[in-house]
């Protein structure tokens, strides 16, 4: 069965409100959390840490999926997993030792996670894609919300595809940025998993509604 996976980005959410759009996500047909984590020097923002984290751990009830846009990820990963992560993601522009923090992550009893950049081609995953858990392909530059969907990710998905079933990998493919209701069906067909969104759905009218929209 094919996976369509949506994963509302909390980087959108009412930080005034986090508790009750964390009840939405956990009351909605969305299946994970996305969690986006910045830290002003790999990217040019910076998002929220661990108290933040502390706060999504209480009150979500579903699948907690962190992506670390931060230089040095290996140094955190340990305390993001103790607050509650389930999968764990990490830029492979900011781990020099990327086969090292993969294991490790999963050694901690979490899912381990590469991203790549939209400049950053797929063929630099090929020593790395069969120890991966998902494949997180940015659609737009990261550090900031509301950005233009980049056209290339299309290609970028297939070719990730191809190099997942070359090496026998069961990673999933998760597509992040300018993801909504006009281009979500598309990216599923392309051959993605999980698609995150962020101002699609917590600046909807009905975030409910808009996160059913994005799953057919």
């Amino acid at each position: 069965m094919k996976t369509k996976l949506i994963a509302p980005s909390l980087l959108a959410a009412d930080f005034g409100n986090l508790q009750r759009d964390i009840e939405m996500v956990n009351n909605s047909q969305a299946d994970w959390f996305h969690v986006d984590v910045m830290d002003g020097r790999f990217v040019p923002n910076i998002s929220f840490g661990f108290p933040v984290m502390k706060t999504v751990q209480q009150h979500a009830k579903k699948f907690v999926d962190v992506h670390l846009m931060i230089v040095e990820p290996e140094k955190y990963v340990e305390e993001f997993i103790d607050h509650g992560a389930d999968l764990v993601s990490v830029h492979y522009e900011a781990c020099t030792h990327l086969h090292r923090t993969i294991h490790h992550i999963q050694s901690l009893g979490a899912k381990a996670g590469v991203v790549l950049n939209p400049s950053t081609p797929v063929l630099m995953l090929e020593d790395i894609i069969a120890d991966v858990d998902l494949v997180l392909l940015m659609s737009v530059n990261p550090g900031f919300g509301g950005q233009k969907f980049i056209e290339n990710t299309y290609k970028k998905i297939a070719e990730t595809k191809d190099l997942i079933l070359s090496n026998n990998s069961t990673a999933l493919i998760e597509i992040d940025g300018g993801v909504n209701v006009d281009n979500a069906a598309k990216l599923f067909e392309a051959g993605a998993d999980v698609l995150v969104a962020g101002n699609a759905v917590f600046s909807a009218e009905s975030p409910e509604r808009t996160i059913e929209l994005l799953k057919i």
